[in-house]
């Protein structure tokens, strides 16, 4: 953008960069932005730009497929485009998102009751205001109307609501710092993994041959839709930031490559938080198998998506690699023939994650540069609540995400 600015002013071209959403340019800290989002948030939506043809200029059509492309095996994506946008918007507000504060977190219900907007917000189809805006006239619907119609529509809508500012809360952290695409946000915690991740776990992560069924389950689900939901992309990426202890660069493109609705300042912020690396947030690392029961209890998204383990009984459905033989000759899954076993014992593998991470953000220096990036980075807008939640040594916070 600069080089382009540049490249402009040189040639006296005017450059008009009209703001998509509440991110700002050159801020180096977060006093006061939550204040200039609502403020963008709230003002009057730009009208539609009226196209007009040019004359003696014929467009042709567009190809089914540019030539020269790789092919992208995705079938299970959504559909992009305006319209496709507006159709989310208004089935979300109307009727699929009555419960999205309940059914967010598993992949079962998520794909029907989340809002599916983040690809059309990231390429521009909708609008952030746009959809701040209808959200909340769908809200003084909500509290206009009578009390046995409203259902669980007022606590849906406050979350998804919250949501849309933390879209931008992310992105912001990219446009202040950009290195942390490639870089530790915190530098304390550099050089805590391999450079070079080690080529068996990242394949087995990368293809769903990790041994945990709902780990598998949630990768392939993504590989062939595009999408997967916040909490399962999370984890996702804790499995291979401790378990596996996989350097989060290589398996944060890999995931950005399968994501249809890429948008690189959340990404690499939550890819970051996820690995343990911005010094501000808690560790959280997630357990596959409690994920597993939690979210999946009764094995269906799972016999969907790693068929080989179709005719494992429900009791050891979510922990294969502990069926005795005889079971698994009945239900036609050997472990380390149909299906791999674990490549770690994740427990152990987390407890000595942790031990390292906390260790690094436990010196002086990581928790003087602990500070500094909260200055940068974290949140004002609930500050009362993250000073509650500062922890004694003053290098953790809670962002309240």
């Amino acid at each position: 953008d600069r080089r382009v600015g540049a490249l402009l002013k040189d040639r006296a071209i005017s450059w008009h960069e009209v703001r998509q959403h509440g991110v700002l340019r050159g801020r180096v800290d977060r006093d006061r932005w939550s204040r200039q989002w609502e403020s963008l948030m709230r003002a009057p939506l730009s009208r539609p730009p009226q196209l007009i043809p040019l004359p003696s200029v014929d467009p042709g059509t567009l190809p089914e497929r540019p030539g020269g492309l790789a092919i992208d095996d995705c079938p299970g994506r959504q559909l992009g485009g305006r319209r496709s946008g507006e159709q989310a918007l208004v089935s979300f507000l109307q009727v699929r998102g009555a419960n999205y504060h309940r059914e967010m977190s598993s992949p079962r219900s998520a794909a029907i009751a989340c809002s599916r907007l983040s690809a059309h917000l990231a390429y521009g189809a909708v609008s952030q205001r746009e959809v701040v805006q209808v959200t909340r006239r769908r809200q003084d619907q909500v509290r206009q109307s009578l009390r046995p119609d409203r259902g669980n529509w007022s606590r849906a809508l406050a979350a998804f609501e919250g949501r849309l500012h933390w879209h931008c809360h992310f992105i912001q952290k990219l446009e202040s710092e950009p290195r942390i695409e490639f870089d530790n946000l915190q530098r304390a915690t550099a050089r805590l993994r391999p450079e070079v991740p080690d080529p068996v776990k990242l394949a087995a992560w990368s293809e769903g041959q990790t041994g945990w069924p709902f780990v598998d389950a949630c990768m392939r689900y993504l590989r062939h839709t595009g999408w997967i939901n916040f909490r399962m992309r999370a984890m996702l990426m804790s499995v291979a930031s401790y378990q596996l202890w996989l350097p989060w660069r290589p398996t944060g493109l890999h995931l950005a490559r399968q994501f249809v609705d890429y948008e690189p300042g959340i990404h690499w912020s939550q890819v970051q938080m996820q690995s343990g690396t911005t010094g501000i947030n808690t560790l959280r690392i997630y357990n596959p198998l409690k994920q597993s029961l939690d979210q999946d209890p009764k094995g269906t998204f799972i016999r969907t998506w790693v068929p080989e383990l179709s005719g494992v009984p429900d009791d050891w459905l979510h922990a294969p690699w502990r069926m005795p033989m005889p079971v698994q000759r009945r239900s036609r899954c050997l472990i380390e023939t149909h299906y791999p076993r674990p490549l770690v014992d994740h427990e152990q593998a987390a407890r000595l994650a942790r031990q390292r991470i906390t260790e690094a953000r436990r010196q002086g220096e990581a928790r003087r540069e602990s500070r500094s990036i909260y200055q940068r980075h974290g949140s004002r807008r609930r500050a009362a609540v993250a000073d509650r939640h500062r922890r004694v040594q003053g290098d953790l916070f809670d962002d309240g995400t």
